[in-house]
């Protein structure tokens, strides 16, 4: 059984960082692609960052230049730099994963709140 673990959230100032991590573990043949999507109150989950196994990356228009994705399999990084107040929510990972026929998987989440 596969589960992708989340750490690292927790209340920041504005202008603050923030680093989450999302372990893969489980009897995992490859990882196909893996990406950082998150939900604010109210609001519907939304894209974040993702990246393939080749290192492709894609973000969301509001987070360039601030956030990176990396990826050390089996585990993805969200670097988080000048984090804002509307970047509170909570933050989920997701992966595409062969383990051992291709399905995708959720984290628990991992709330991130940035203070003004």
């Amino acid at each position: 059984q596969v589960q992708l673990v989340e750490s690292g959230g927790g209340l920041v100032p504005a202008g603050g960082s923030l680093t989450l991590s999302c372990a893969a573990t489980g009897s995992i043949l490859t990882i196909k692609s893996m990406a950082w999507y998150r939900q604010a109150p109210g609001k519907q989950r939304e894209l974040v960052a993702s990246i393939t196994s080749g290192g492709s990356t894609n973000y969301a228009d509001s987070v360039k230049g601030r956030f990176t994705i990396s990826i050390a399999k089996p585990t993805v990084f969200l670097q988080m730099n000048s984090l804002k107040p509307e970047d509170t929510a909570v933050y989920f990972c997701h992966g595409w994963v062969v383990a051992p026929t291709l399905n995708d998987y959720w984290g628990q989440g991992t709330q991130v709140t940035v203070s003004s």
